[in-house]
């Protein structure tokens, strides 16, 4: 876990074991349930836990926080941000039951009580949240018109409610289409990981 600590230098000690035990338990059920990509588990640090945890680059959740991960898959990004962030309520999305039933396991495991999980579809998902986070789950335009009418108006945090989307290569048209306020970081910027050059970071809020 040296690669967390070197960027994140303020893990506390259950943070540290939690984020350990994370990998273990991941590579364990990979073995058995496909969840990550088998040519990708050994980059399970890097590509995945890493990776999600960009978004804690760009913003400290304050406690009380509800963030829904939609179209979370094996639990990314919600899962690294729920250690990350024990004072935030994680709702973490996914239609695939056999990737849910693996999440609630390891949430148990990492003793998450910050981690709910729902078996749906998102886009029929009715409930209110500060933050919608997104890992290449699909285009950004229909993710957006799927998602936005989830979002809380008003919020409590130091940049605007709205969804956190991780993502890469080309996505300017994909913005244009899409009227709202956006931020785009370079993952680049924050971690020095080759894997990270044509990642970025989308922030879009003010939907009209």
């Amino acid at each position: 876990m040296s690669l967390l600590s070197n960027y994140f230098p303020g893990l506390s000690a259950l943070q540290t074991d939690q984020f350990a035990l994370m990998e273990l338990l991941y590579r364990e059920w990979n073995a058995m349930i496909n969840i990550i990509s088998r040519k990708d588990i050994d980059q399970l640090s890097t590509h995945h836990i890493l990776h999600s945890l960009a978004i804690a680059k760009v913003i400290t959740f304050k406690p009380g926080t509800c963030v829904m991960d939609a179209g979370t898959g094996g639990g990314f990004p919600g899962i690294p941000l729920a250690v990350m962030f024990p004072d935030v309520q994680f709702t973490l999305v996914d239609s695939i039951g056999k990737k849910i039933r693996v999440i609630e396991t390891i949430a148990t495991e990492l003793q998450l009580s910050n981690v709910k999980t729902m078996n749906v579809r998102f886009e029929t998902v009715t409930g209110q949240f500060d933050f919608i986070t997104g890992r290449a789950v699909s285009k950004l335009p229909p993710f957006v018109a799927m998602l936005k009418k989830c979002i809380r108006r008003k919020g409590i945090n130091d940049i605007p409610n709205g969804i956190l989307y991780l993502t890469g290569g080309e996505f300017e048209n994909d913005l244009s289409a899409i009227k709202a306020s956006a931020t785009v970081w370079d993952l680049a910027s924050f971690f020095t990981e080759s894997y990270f050059s044509t990642k970025k970071l989308v922030h879009l809020h003010n939907f009209s």
